[in-house]
């Protein structure tokens, strides 16, 4: 398929005919200018989102991982249900941890609400390394009632997948299931080695609005300020 020409993002912005009261003509020109750059950052998300599709087949998935949920005993083939894409969660909750990590919490929050949205084309899954009982509980104490919640009891998946120490971090996973195969298709693989100065370690896209949300304002996200399990 041919990539439809694009205007250039300046034209785009040219066409803006919105204004607000009172503004000075300093504001106009520094918000078009700024327009500008938003245009190219739309088209840079949309071109690094096709490059992402458009990867080779990952790697095979070999190892007979099995997962504990709510209903019992689960095969990695199982997580996938009836659709043929799945997306992993690994959140901070080990054994050791008293309780779920806020950010985790955070993110995981904002999800609950767009699950079903989410699941009419992929299947996804929340996986941590605590019992499934304290998953559970944790569940239950959030008010989440549509997150499918499993305990890597054994720390397989955890350690082929997520960290090969089995330390206690975050990891987005996405897998494919076609033509018999499970495989590997993407991960977020930004971390604290890939941090740009004086920022917290993220990746991109964000997968939280939160903070898309603070890139709106004055204050931006701010450097001393973090999600809370409760305020």
């Amino acid at each position: 398929m041919t990539s439809p020409v694009l205007k250039p993002a300046v034209e785009l912005a040219n066409s803006n005919a919105r204004r607000f009261p009172n503004e000075s003509a300093d504001y106009r020109l520094a918000r078009q200018a700024l327009l500008v750059e938003e245009i190219e950052l739309r088209r840079h998300i949309a071109r690094v989102a096709e490059l992402r599709r458009s990867l080779p087949p990952g790697g095979e998935v070999t190892g007979a991982y099995q997962f504990i949920g709510e209903s019992g005993t689960a095969s990695l083939a199982d997580l996938f249900g009836n659709k043929q894409t799945l997306i992993i969660y690994s959140y901070m909750f080990g054994p050791q941890r008293e309780k779920p990590c806020p950010m985790c919490t955070s993110f995981m929050s904002t999800w609950e609400g767009k699950l079903p949205d989410i699941e009419q084309r992929v299947s996804f899954v929340f996986v941590a390394r605590s019992p499934i009982a304290r998953l559970i509980k944790a569940k239950k104490a959030r008010g989440w009632t549509r997150h499918k919640v499993y305990s890597d009891a054994s720390g397989d998946y955890t350690r082929d997948y997520v960290s090969k120490d089995d330390s206690d971090v975050p990891g987005y996973n996405v897998f494919t299931h076609h033509d018999g195969a499970i495989r590997h298709f993407w991960a977020g693989e930004m971390g604290a080695g890939t941090v740009d100065p004086g920022q917290d370690p993220r990746g991109a896209p964000d997968m939280d609005p939160l903070w898309t949300l603070l890139d709106t304002t004055r204050e931006g996200r701010g450097a001393d300020w973090y999600p809370k399990l409760s305020y």
